[in-house]
């Protein structure tokens, strides 16, 4: 079995090559077939459908419960206010550079090095699976989400995001409206009592001032948030309609389906989700996974950005090495001994998980 140094070495070999092969959500394939070269290097077999590649640990048995690995490699399109080449692997003073890098490379090889850590472990009272996913950033029909079919059923799962090693044991859903406001179009000079852009503003401010009553002790409120608006296509003409989008981030508390009732029951409009299926997601602080990592001095938290526990219905804690405040952001990076602790605290917490 390899050790824990030498792991974190080839992780890091790993997530170079990861960074340096373009991997926009969608167009995985090139870094789809570095991670089948990773399970290969170290004989391990694995299952592939689409850009998704999974793998189970050596002993697996259909009797015992399964734990899911995951993260993604996936990225966004880089933005204009990269200074360095963020399709090139720069290491300056401790950091490693490049898209992808700290959103999720660093999250992935370090759960790509625990599972071989882990892969012929014996009598392990869970069996582990993990895999590396496709289209999270995209929230695509490609992603995670697809291949799920395709596994056991999931008792837990530890998703790899860049959260400084903390334990996010809750994380905000994800609900996007398209609001259309219907009125009768005229002529601008005549009167009109039926105009979609002012019948549009008691709808904004119902958004604006409604609050759900219930409120996450990890995530807080629900939040509602007008960040689209459109109509008209010319000064003397009133609109037959205005169409607005509301992001809504939903919380522990409620379901999308009851949040989407709430809003068709008290605004003046055809509403219509763009997806039911990005949920909010928690896990105990009971919980065993939970527990080993508070044993270590992990702090509990509640996430207010989306990932791929949206998509899962067992319990989930999201954890894993970088910032998520450097994601998306411009000179993207991580440090490279985040990714050597990263790979120690997995591999900590896992086995005290295991061992309980």
């Amino acid at each position: 079995m390899k050790n824990r140094e030498t792991l974190t070495q080839e992780a890091i070999v790993l997530l170079k090559n990861l960074i340096e092969t373009q991997s926009f959500s969608s167009e995985e394939e090139q870094t789809a077939a570095l991670i089948e070269k990773w399970f290969n290097n170290n004989e391990i077999p694995f299952e592939r459908e689409n850009n998704n590649v999974w793998a189970y640990n050596a002993n697996f048995d259909k009797s015992k419960p399964t734990l899911l690995l995951n993260s993604h490699h996936d990225t966004v399109r880089p933005n204009q206010a990269y200074t360095k080449d963020p399709l090139k692997a720069i290491v300056e003073d401790g950091k490693l550079y490049g898209l992808g890098s700290n959103d999720a490379g660093g999250c992935l090889v370090s759960l790509l090095a625990t599972f071989v850590y882990f892969y012929a472990h014996q009598n392990l009272p869970y069996n582990i699976v993990i895999v590396a996913s496709a289209e999270e950033e995209s929230s695509g029909k490609k992603g995670l989400n697809s291949v799920l079919k395709s596994l056991p059923e999931l008792e837990c799962a530890i998703v790899g995001e860049p959260t400084l090693m903390q334990l996010a044991i809750a994380e905000k859903g994800l609900l996007v409206l398209d609001v259309k406001v219907k009125g009768t179009p005229s002529h601008a000079a005549h009167q009109n009592a039926d105009n979609a852009i002012y019948k549009t503003i008691p709808v904004m401010e119902w958004f604006k001032n409604y609050s759900y009553e219930k409120i996450s002790e990890q995530l807080g409120p629900v939040k509602m948030t007008v960040t689209q608006i459109n109509a008209g296509k010319q000064h003397n003409v009133v609109p037959s309609e205005c169409d607005l989008v509301v992001d809504i981030r939903v919380n522990d508390c409620y379901t999308n389906q009851e949040i989407l009732q709430t809003v068709k029951e008290n605004v003046d409009a055809e509403v219509t989700p763009r997806s039911m299926n990005l949920s909010a997601s928690s896990i105990p602080v009971s919980h065993g996974l939970v527990q080993a990592g508070i044993a270590l001095g992990r702090t509990t938290y509640g996430s207010p950005t989306l990932s791929d526990q949206s998509v899962l219905s067992c319990k989930s804690l999201k954890m894993g090495p970088g910032d998520t405040l450097r994601s998306h952001s411009a000179d993207e990076f991580i440090y490279l001994d985040e990714i050597e602790e990263g790979i120690h605290l997995y591999i900590k917490i896992l086995g005290d998980f295991l061992k309980q």
